[in-house]
């Protein structure tokens, strides 16, 4: 991509220099751990069944003074919730955000699906399982295969 716009003598080398110090880039770009093939998730078979999230950060403040949006996307019809929302909710927040926006209208999903990204904490997933099974009096169990990586 720096190609397409700029050029200098040893441009490649310096990039790779970057690359190799950079431990983000390491860890995203592993080459030395097997990449494996993508899983792909299974296919919905009923609405509001199977969700996913994810936000959208860096929008200009709204007169209700919100900056970002919650989107809850059904997978099996692709219909979206975009739920208004502040960059600095935590985990509380956008769990009761999801009950009185999602939940009321659809029920509880059977599954959340989210990209790992710092954006959708951990400690959000654990509160909306957490909340889901006080709410609803259902039991969560983890299979020793379904593990989160450390």
């Amino acid at each position: 991509m720096l190609q397409e716009h700029y050029y200098w003598p040893g441009m490649s080398k310096d990039v790779q220099d970057i690359l190799k110090r950079c431990a983000t880039c390491q860890v995203a770009k592993s080459h030395l751990l097997p990449q494996g093939l993508y899983t792909p998730l299974p296919v919905p078979t009923a609405p509001w069944v199977d969700v996913s999230m994810d936000f959208i950060l860096g929008l200009p403040n709204t007169q209700r003074n919100k900056d970002s949006v919650f989107v809850v996307v059904n997978r099996f019809s692709k219909m979206a919730h975009f739920i208004a929302c502040n960059k600095t909710n935590d985990a509380t927040n956008i769990a009761e955000l999801y009950f009185k926006e999602v939940t009321r209208l659809h029920g509880i999903p059977r599954s959340i699906v989210s990209d790992r990204d710092t954006k959708i904490p951990e400690s959000l997933l654990d509160y909306l399982m957490e909340e889901i099974r006080d709410k609803a009096e259902l039991q969560y169990r983890l299979s020793s295969s379904n593990k989160r990586p450390n």
